[in-house]
């Protein structure tokens, strides 16, 4: 607790243009698993009660650096990533700035970053913590976020529960990610809370009222709900209680967490450096997945992941 404390004495969190109350009644720190990282039964225990699990320093910095690198590389390319500096740095051109979704395209089909999720100390974590043989989803979420707002308050559940609830996210800092860079942060507790896990939590950004006049916008893309609870986390958190929870993230570092755990991020407040990260899914391969996220080329939210219904 001492380390965020120290750190918000510099500067205040923010998080969608919000700056963040910072009393210890609502803002923490996350509570480091590492303890028991090797016990399965107190993992599920831990995240049945916080809804969360983090790990500082489980997984293989060097394997994180060789991850980021190549990314920054690819960015570069791209015209993303300055490369009159040290590429790792991944200080963002003026054209990141609008360019943000380039970096899904590269989360597809980059080795360094697939070795790191779905290999080694990754997967070996999640087939303890669920205690049988593990499937991920095959879509990777590569984010490259500039400085600017970070991601509003959401739980995964209306983005990808048409397979199991038993499903979780690992979120992976690409690198180090202070409080300027913006790291993810968790509502305590609001994965117990009833209307989030049997209202907010049943819905389904893909689907749409097929007998309504709107149907066929809907249908194509051209409207859509965005999923997000709030774009104000301060009033969200007074309206659900709990607290935020976040730390000064490092290399190697990972963050787990249920389907219907309420998180957002912080955002990127520095001048110029991208916050490089990546979400991954994992399962236990013998519940059903959604099919959106899975296959050789993933539909997503796209025309195919459409579902139409009598309203």
């Amino acid at each position: 607790m001492q380390d965020i404390l120290k750190a918000v004495e510099v500067r205040k969190p923010v998080s969608i243009g919000h700056e963040l109350d910072t009393s210890p009644e609502t803002f923490g720190e996350l509570v480091d698993s590492s303890r028991i990282r090797g016990d399965g039964p107190a993992l599920r225990e831990r995240m049945r009660e916080d809804g969360y699990l983090y790990l500082r320093g489980y997984l293989d910095a060097d394997l994180v650096s060789e991850a980021r690198v190549a990314i920054c590389r690819r960015l570069a390319e791209k015209g993303l990533v300055d490369e009159d500096l040290p590429i790792s740095e991944a200080v963002a051109t003026g054209l990141a700035l609008s360019r943000e979704k380039d970096a899904f395209g590269i989360g597809r089909d980059e080795p360094a970053l697939l070795r790191l999720l779905y290999s080694g100390k990754m997967i070996e974590f999640f087939e303890l913590f669920l205690a049988e043989p593990v499937r991920h989803f095959d879509y990777t979420w590569l984010r490259a976020l500039p400085p600017g707002p970070g991601t509003p308050p959401h739980g995964d559940s209306p983005f990808m529960n048409r397979g199991t609830h038993a499903l979780y996210t690992a979120w992976t800092p690409l690198g180090d990610v202070d409080l300027e860079l913006g790291g993810l942060m968790v509502l305590e507790a609001s994965h117990l809370i009833g209307d989030i896990k049997h209202g907010y939590g049943m819905k389904d950004v893909d689907a749409y009222c097929a007998n309504r006049a709107d149907a066929a916008a809907y249908r194509s893309g051209e409207k859509s709900w965005s999923g997000h609870l709030s774009r104000d986390p301060v009033r969200l958190r007074e309206t659900l209680g709990g607290r935020w929870l976040t730390t000064e993230f490092s290399a190697g570092d990972m963050l787990i967490f249920s389907i219907f755990t309420i998180h957002a991020s912080l955002d990127n407040t520095s001048t110029n450096r991208l916050r490089l990260s990546s979400d991954s899914r994992y399962q236990a391969a013998s519940e059903p997945a959604d099919e959106r996220w899975v296959g050789v080329n993933p539909v997503g939210h796209g025309a195919g992941g459409k579902h139409g219904m009598i309203c």
